[in-house]
This record gives structure tokens, sequence and C-alpha cells, in this order.
């Protein structure tokens, strides 16, 4: 069985503006380059998970989220993309849910198909349905701070499921 991170995207790796469409805008946030190549090193691997409801909503398309992922590995120092797979829901809070987080769909159809290892296994994330997708798989998941603030506080659930708490990143790679 293999270890895995499921990581975030807005608010994780990259700084959240707010519907990010643009690749000129992508600003990573400092250590997330360092973390996804130390954790390259140790042997997990990387699967990205995002919820972009903008394509949804129709502010942008598909082909503009994957421009910025693209732009987020160059300016991460990767040639190619570093995540095995990449799951861009774009459904709003408002569709039927499939992918988008807190479903642990495409995390649990990643476990099955590459047999990764639950308990070896992380969702990393800034919101509490990052953190309700994780839990929802069966996985352990880890919060960062560096997300900016949302309408659903994750706090309660922290505490009711002893989900550790890192100030970003490289923080949380640092104690794995």
């Amino acid at each position: 069985m293999k270890k895995a991170l499921f990581l975030d995207r807005d608010g994780t790796l990259v700084v959240d503006t707010h519907y990010l469409y643009k690749a000129a805008d992508v600003q990573l946030i400092p250590g997330a380059g360092e973390a996804l190549h130390a954790l390259l090193k140790a042997g997990y691997l990387l699967f990205l998970f995002t919820n972009q409801s903008g394509i949804g909503r129709g502010y942008y398309v598909l082909d503009d989220a994957l421009a910025c992922n693209r732009h987020m590995f160059m300016m991460m120092g990767f040639r190619e993309d570093p995540f095995i797979e990449t799951c861009i829901a774009p459904e709003t809070p408002e569709d039927q849910a499939v992918y988008r987080k807190p479903s642990p769909k495409f995390i649990l159809e990643m476990c099955e198909k590459y047999q990764l290892d639950p308990q070896n296994s992380w969702m990393v994330g800034d919101k509490l349905c990052d953190l309700e997708a994780g839990f929802n798989a069966g996985i352990r998941s880890a919060f960062v701070q560096t997300g900016k603030a949302s309408d659903t506080d994750p706090h309660e659930f922290l505490r009711e499921h002893g989900i550790p708490v890192y100030a970003h990143i490289l923080e949380f790679v640092e104690q794995l």
C-alpha cells in the first residue's frame, strides 16, 4: 500500500485570490514548492483536489484553471506536473455535488485505483470542506492556516476530530 497526499490548491498551495483564473495572478504560498519537492522525495504520491465553482458559474473555463496549475508547477520549479492525478470540481455549492468537496468521491476513487494506504494518506487544506472530504474518505486530514477567512468556521470540527493545525504546508511536511 502506498502513502499519498491530497492537496487543496487555493489557500493551501497558492494565495486564494477569489476565482483565480489568470496564470499571471498565481502567487505561491511561501514554502509550498519546497514542501511538494520534499513530499516527492519522501515517496508520497501527490493528488491535487480543488473546488473551482468559478467554472460552474461561468466566470472562467477549465482551460483557465489548468493554465493556473501549469504556472504554479513552473513557479515551484517543476518541469512536469508533480501530481499523479488532479480533480477540478466545477460544481457550485448549489449544484448536486459529485466531486465537489466535502464529497470524498475523488479520494475514494484514487485510493482504490492506486492502492493507497488510508492510514498513511492525508487531505491537507485550509477550509472545512477539505477536512470533511478527508474525514469522509477515511483518511487523515490536516488544516493549514494560510487561507482566507471562510463563512464556515472549522474549529469545532478540528477539535471534535483531533485534526492537527499548521501555520502552512511546509510546517505540516516537516512533521511527517
